[in-house]
């Protein structure tokens, strides 16, 4: 039901479809979204940390630093994408969507990890 308080709520997208899901799922959400938005922080923290302090100052260094870096952002930028769609699923009784984020987390800390085992080896 599209009630006159959900036209004024942003994304449209979300609000504009279904019915009001259960407050507890949607604060459940929210609490996940801020959960994947600390873990971007970190992971840009450390990107930022790594370029300013890197142990060698060389192209290896840059490099890590650049993937903890990129890796935040996706996060980042996935975890609204994940946050719209879920909101979205509850809000339409359809099932909640796979959390691809995981994915991307998995592969950039495995890359960034890579990049950091062969900085330590070649010291």
């Amino acid at each position: 039901m599209v009630t006159v308080w959900s036209m004024s709520r942003w994304p449209k997208s979300v609000y504009e479809v279904g019915d009001e899901p259960d407050p507890r799922f949607t604060l459940a959400n929210e609490r996940t979204f801020l959960a994947w938005l600390r873990t971007s922080i970190a992971l840009m923290a450390a990107g930022v940390g790594f370029a300013a302090l890197g142990p060698a100052g060389n192209a290896l260094d840059l490099a890590v630093a650049v993937a903890l870096l990129a890796t935040g952002i996706a996060c980042s930028l996935s975890a609204l994408q994940h946050w719209i769609a879920c909101e979205r699923a509850m809000r339409l009784g359809e099932p909640l969507p796979s959390p691809w984020m995981a994915a991307i987390l998995g592969i950039g800390l495995a890359i960034t990890g890579v990049l950091a085992a062969i900085l330590v080896l070649s010291r």
